[in-house]
């Protein structure tokens, strides 16, 4: 960004880019319904069909097996339920399972009640215990339904990145079946549901610098889908009804497209966070930097300084022109201990400071940041002193 202001925020909502704002602006003249058989109706499903391809390119999938929906809270809402349909026969899975550092979304449980659901905890380094979730699942009750298991690919405040092929190999040796929130995986790292490790992906447009307002549920077969959450007019293969919101669709398929070229050319460049972690170490040696010891996103850091509250130095930030979270954003903007940082053991921390980064980092933003926390650090420090000599 580089300039008055640095926007380290990109796990919150990645900038439009151009080729999706240029989609959008496209696509907002079609007057086609993509339902309608006409010229105009035809056109307008071409559309929807290549920000399709263009979806289901970016994680390895079928075309076919990608289903849109207003964003990644409806699609874990739709599939967090015990009603599926094998074809036109009923299924029913019984208990929800999921990781203890979930995204609010996740763990509010979609449509299962408080006591069908299992909190699966996490180590310090916020990696699933699957000791516990193998325990977990070979006491389930079968007899009343099958497992489903919910685990994030990649935690949306730590970064840390769980072992999703272990996972499921878990999951389908007790017959269950396996969520994936991809969120903030896709197009930072390699997602590849072609290898069959997660039953359904969900996915974001506004993380990979798309539109704000669609998502999708990406199944690696059609054969077993939840029953759908929105009914009507058979849209999207019934599993969500209503007219395609196309202009967020199409700008959704031209983010995939350049984040699907991204990674094949080599994906997220570590430089930034090793130069972001290495200046914290040096300005604030006390600082913790959490989940540092095991696979993280290559665009993020979560950290927090000894004697401040995440807020306080978060706000300090903003003055200085740096945008960045105290935890995720997802609470209408309250920011208040995180769930994430208890669930790894440091529930008594004063908060955890979230920096993401876009793609191609500009230096001067990570020189701007580091010159914010060298100046809220100086005054840290010399506010204990002045404590100090008062005593």
């Amino acid at each position: 960004m580089a300039g008055n202001r640095a926007y380290l925020d990109y796990n919150a909502s990645a900038p439009l880019i151009p080729a999706a704002r240029d989609a959008v602006v496209e696509t907002l003249g079609q007057i086609g319904n993509p339902s309608s058989v006409h010229q105009e109706g035809r056109a307008a499903k071409a559309i929807l069909e290549t920000a399709r391809r263009n979806v289901a390119a970016l994680v390895a999938a079928k075309p076919d097996h990608v289903f849109f929906t207003s964003g990644a809270t409806e699609a874990a809402s739709t599939l967090l339920t015990p009603h599926f349909i094998m074809g036109r026969a009923a299924m029913r899975l019984s208990h929800l399972y999921v990781g203890a550092t979930e995204h609010p979304c996740i763990l509010a449980g979609g449509q299962f009640s408080k006591d069908q659901i299992t909190i699966v905890p996490v180590d310090g380094n916020g990696l699933l215990d699957l000791e516990f979730l193998h325990a977990a699942l070979q006491a389930h009750d079968r007899s009343e339904g099958l497992p489903l298991v919910a685990v994030q690919a990649a935690n949306n405040e730590t970064g840390v990145i769980q072992p999703k092929a272990a996972i499921g190999k878990l999951v389908k040796a007790f017959g269950g079946l396996f969520v994936v929130d991809a969120v903030q995986a896709i197009g930072r790292i390699p997602i590849d549901n072609s290898t069959a490790s997660a039953d359904y992906l969900i996915l974001s447009s506004h993380k990979i610098g798309g539109p704000k307002g669609v998502g999708a549920i990406v199944a690696v077969s059609d054969l077993v889908m939840p029953r759908a959450l929105v009914r009507g007019g058979g849209q999207e293969k019934g599993h969500r009804a209503g007219t395609e919101a196309l202009p967020v669709i199409a700008g959704f398929g031209a983010a995939a497209e350049i984040a699907a070229k991204r990674i094949n050319a080599g994906g997220w460049s570590l430089r930034s966070r090793e130069s972001i972690e290495r200046g914290i170490r040096k300005i604030a040696p006390d600082a913790v930097i959490y989940g540092e010891a095991v696979d993280r996103l290559p665009n993020t850091t979560f950290f927090s300084l000894a004697d401040m509250k995440a807020e306080t130095v978060q706000i300090a930030f903003d003055l200085a022109g740096i945008a960045l979270s105290a935890g995720s954003a997802c609470s209408s903007g309250k920011v208040g201990p995180s769930h994430v940082l208890a669930a790894m053991g440091y529930a008594s921390a004063t908060g955890g400071l979230r920096v993401s980064t876009a793609p191609d980092m500009d230096e001067e933003d990570v020189a701007l940041f580091l010159d914010a926390l060298t100046k809220i650090v100086a005054r840290r420090d010399r506010s204990k002193v002045a404590t100090v000599d008062a005593a």
